[in-house]
């Protein structure tokens, strides 16, 4: 299969390039704040599959720049999912927990109802409306958490804090599965793979990595892992206020992808173990 991915340099990109047999797309090559160059790029290359790897991520920045997080995440992937569904390809789009409100303890499903609570969530859900609206052979796949030995994410910002601090408070608060984007990766090319073959497993579905845990618990098995001497001391929410609301709950139920394409949730706690070897941190 030819399949074209929409991102270069973020981290699930990345992991696909590992992958192999995939074309990225830069900014220069697609501009998702122009989202007709997306389109048509699609109609250029005229692939087996598209992936949608690439998002405006800022979610801070984003309460101050709406209607650019409103274009890339929003506007982008809807002319994507068209073009897709013009050629009968299949079409990835990466999404996030953040479309929720966050409320509750129970493992969000695929059909609960949206509520997101900052600009980022909601520029993410105007993106997944459109691509519903598109049809075809699409997968809208929400996660979370993601890490990786690339750009910018939990893990290295811990790892980064550890080299001249022995002590960090971190909210404990907060609860969801940490995610390896090599990972996320696997799965999108596994997902346009079958739905190439059948279409009837178009959908919306949920992928976070296994067992759910609070940033503070997540710091802790970092330090753990990479023998970093840090004592971590949890702290509530409120006692680290953002721009963005955060979610509380950000659990995921992902067991309807497992029925209908067999992929599991993995082991997060693996995927960290792989990315410190990739990053030659001391185990």
């Amino acid at each position: 299969m030819t399949i074209l991915v929409f991102g270069k340099t973020g981290q699930v990109a990345r992991e696909l390039q590992a992958l192999g047999n995939v074309t990225c797309l830069s900014r220069d090559e697609a501009d998702l704040s122009q989202p007709e160059s997306c389109a048509e790029a699609i109609r250029k290359h005229s692939p087996s599959g598209v992936i949608n790897a690439a998002a405006y991520t800022a979610v801070d920045r984003a309460e101050d720049e709406t209607t650019v997080a409103a274009r890339v995440n929003g506007l982008a992937p809807a002319a994507m999912a068209k073009a897709c569904a013009d050629l009968d390809v299949p079409f990835v789009h990466i999404s996030t927990d953040y479309v929720f409100d966050g409320s509750g303890n129970e493992p969000w499903k695929p059909e609960h109802l949206t509520d997101p609570k900052n600009a980022y969530g909601l520029s993410k859900l105007i993106g997944e409306k459109a691509v519903l609206e598109a049809g075809g052979r699409y997968a809208i796949l929400r996660t979370s958490w993601v890490f990786s030995p690339h750009g910018s994410n939990f893990v290295k910002s811990m790892l980064k804090l550890s080299e001249d601090r022995d002590q960090l408070n971190i909210v404990a608060d907060q609860i969801g599965g940490p995610t390896p984007a090599s990972d996320i990766a696997q799965a999108c090319l596994d997902l346009v793979k079958q739905l190439a073959k059948d279409a009837s497993k178009a959908g919306t579905y949920h992928f976070s990595g296994a067992p759910d845990v609070s940033w503070k618990e997540f710091a802790e098995t970092i330090f753990a892992e990479a023998r970093r001497e840090v004592t971590v001391k949890g702290i509530p929410t409120s006692e680290y206020p953002t721009p963005a609301t955060r979610p509380l709950n950000s659990r995921l139920d992902c067991s309807s992808l497992e029925q209908a394409f067999g992929i599991a949730r993995p082991d997060w706690r693996r995927g960290l173990q792989n990315v410190l070897k990739d990053m030659e941190i001391t185990q």
